[in-house]
This record gives C-alpha cells, structure tokens and sequence, in this order.
C-alpha cells in the first residue's frame, strides 16, 4: 500500500509529527510511505531534515496565507499533478492546516485525518482552523484522535456522521532535533531546573502556576524557566516578577527544542484543559520527568508514564506535586528516556489497517 501523509503547517509541532509517522509508517511490511510537507516548514532548514518527495509552496506569514487562499481557485493543477505523481491507495492528513481543502478537492483516494483538538481552548484563535477541518471531516474515511477526550468532544459536537469510524490512539514520545539524548537530568550539578514550555495562554493553567509558586515561598527549591509566545498577562507579569523565575516570550523555532528541553531537569504542565500533548510527549522522549495536572488527554497521555507526576488542575494539589518532583531527585529518582520507537511502530500499524479498510488495498 502506498500512503501518502501530508502536513502543510509552517511551524510547531505539525511538521514534525507528520515526519516522524511518515518513518512509522515506512518500517511497516508492504507499506510504501511518501510525504508531502510545507515547503515552507521549519523543519526543511535544519540539517537533519526529513526525506520529504513532495514539498508543496504554501506561505511564510499570516498575509501570504491569506493571499494564497484567494488562488485556491487557480491552485487545482499543481496539487493535481503532485497526486498523479505520486499516486497513493490512501492518504492521511497528520494535522490540519489552513490550505488542505486544496488537497482534498483534489484527492481520488479515500483519506483518513488526525484531529488533534475537537474545539477551541480558552484564549485560543484556532476558530478558522476548526472551520477548515470541519470541511475535512465531512470528507473523511476515517478520523483518527489521540485521547478518548478528543475522542468524546467529536462526538458531543456532531461532527461523527452514522457509520464514520473513529480510530482513538495514544501520542507516543517524540524525539526533537537529530534525536541524540541529552545529559541526564541533574548532570550539570547546580540548583534544580524546571520548565514549562508552550504557547503561553490562559486555559495552560498559568494561574495555577503562579499560585503555586507564591505558595512554595521565596525560595522554592528549583529555578522555574518559562518560555513560548503568549499575550501579556497578569500572571505573566506575576511570575516575571518572582525570584528564582525566568521568562523567554518569544516564538521558540523547532531548531532551540531539544536544547531547551535537555537543559532543564523536568517540565511542568499545570494545563487547565488538554487534548494531548506535544510537549509531554517530547519531555518523555529526551529522559525528562513531567508534572501535570489529569485533566482531558493528559491523564491519559500519562498515566502509565513512570516519569510523570499527575495532580488535579488546583493550586495545593501543584504545590504537593513539585514537592513530590523534589523528593524524587534528593532519592536519585531521575527516571529515563522512552524508546519511542515501538510505540511509532505500532501506532503506524493502526492506522495502516484503518486506511487499508477504507481503501480497500492490501
């Protein structure tokens, strides 16, 4: 079967997981895979870039987007002739983005799609993205969740037609850069390094973070790093002014990640809300423990991680859990990286069947 996965995002974490099930899906027996990336993606600039057959031109900002969907019209034949190149039983889309409907206008195979998030978050702009892959589902073979959360959210939204399958899996570790492992946590000697990492917005549970830091005292035991783009905040503003507190607001490009990642001992998340994701999945990848709040697709994302702290979305219960996280290094509890590889594997193997089931291909 030759399967076609395309990803036309320019940056975060879209590129990369299309990469990656790209690999899963080309260690499979009888399995052909081809990707299709943004020709403008992040990760087509860095040294280990992945092998990519078909880079399509898309955009290089929020303008050009916009520009580039008033010739949507007029963009048919390019994607048409990429497709007749190719030519694919089947083809999955491994994370919407704004210019798909243009492949799948164009598509003469059965696709499958990755919903990564079934609606918009607090402080979110993702309401034009839910309106194109809500375009997508309509069209869809197969949808394809990675928590029962998103998996439920689907379903109580109506975007499930009768007799639509909805294949529910799990987000395995994901490597970033060239996937040497960093030092282990603690290696460098010095006071303990927590991070939290991310678009920096409301429903990421910044309040619980700052409340649970202002409860930890003026010395918490640990230097907290926060970094990512966000809008201003007063809790932004709370935790700039803390001691032993760092804070990076900036766009972080796919290049900086595995460094930032492996500088830090382990990562924080004190979500209020949660599909899954991409940040755990990398901090579990790179030997790094997680502390999270249980809430949506982290609990379930986590919870048979012996790396990860799990605590309830409240103030006291983040407080406990970083005390925990502390406890853990003074008991030269470091944890250690897990072996991405099998679960990628078998993650392909799921959706390979999904899409043969939809195709009809062997």
């Amino acid at each position: 079967m030759r399967i076609l996965t395309w990803q036309w995002g320019r940056r975060g974490a879209g590129p990369r997981f299309a990469a990656l099930l790209h690999a899963a899906l080309g260690r499979l027996p009888a399995t052909e895979s081809v990707l299709s990336l943004s020709a403008e993606a992040e990760i087509l600039g860095e040294a280990d870039a992945p092998d990519c057959a078909w880079r399509y031109p898309t955009y290089s900002s929020a303008g050009g987007a916009l520009a580039r969907l008033a010739t949507l019209p007029f963009a048919g034949r390019g994607v048409r002739a990429g497709l007749a190149r190719i030519a694919p039983d089947a083809a999955l889309c491994a994370m919407p983005a704004v210019l798909d409907r243009l492949m799948v206008a164009n598509l003469r195979v059965p696709y499958a799609i990755i919903v990564h998030d079934a609606v918009c978050h607090p402080g979110e702009s993702l309401s034009f993205r839910l309106v194109n892959q809500a375009r997508l589902l309509r069209g869809a073979g197969l949808l394809v969740t990675l928590s029962q959360a998103v998996t439920d959210e689907l379903h109580e939204s109506g975007a499930v037609r009768p007799g639509l399958r909805v294949l529910t899996l799990t987000l395995p570790p994901m490597p970033v850069g060239d996937g040497a492992m960093p030092a282990a946590p603690f290696a460098h000697g010095g006071r303990p390094r927590l991070l939290m990492f991310g678009r920096l917005l409301p429903y990421k549970g910044l309040d619980l973070l700052c409340e649970a830091m202002e409860r930890l005292g003026p010395d918490p035991g640990f230097g907290l790093h926060v970094a990512g783009n966000g809008p201003d905040s007063a809790e932004l503003s709370r935790l700039a002014a803390m001691a032993h507190v760092t804070l990076d607001r900036r766009w972080i490009p796919e290049a900086e990640l595995s460094q930032l990642i492996g500088d830090a001992d382990a990562l924080v998340l004190p979500y209020r809300q949660a599909s899954q994701s991409g940040v755990a999945a990398a901090a579990l990848a790179l030997g790094r423990q997680v502390i999270a709040t249980d809430v949506g697709g982290l609990a379930e994302q986590l919870r048979d991680a012996p790396q990860a702290i799990l605590c309830p979305p409240d103030a006291d219960a983040l407080v406990a859990a970083l005390r925990r996280w502390c406890a853990r290094r003074e008991a030269g509890e470091i944890g250690t990286a897990a072996d991405p590889v099998a679960a990628w594997t078998a993650m392909a193997a799921q959706l390979r069947a999904g899409l043969g089931a939809i195709s009809g291909a062997a």
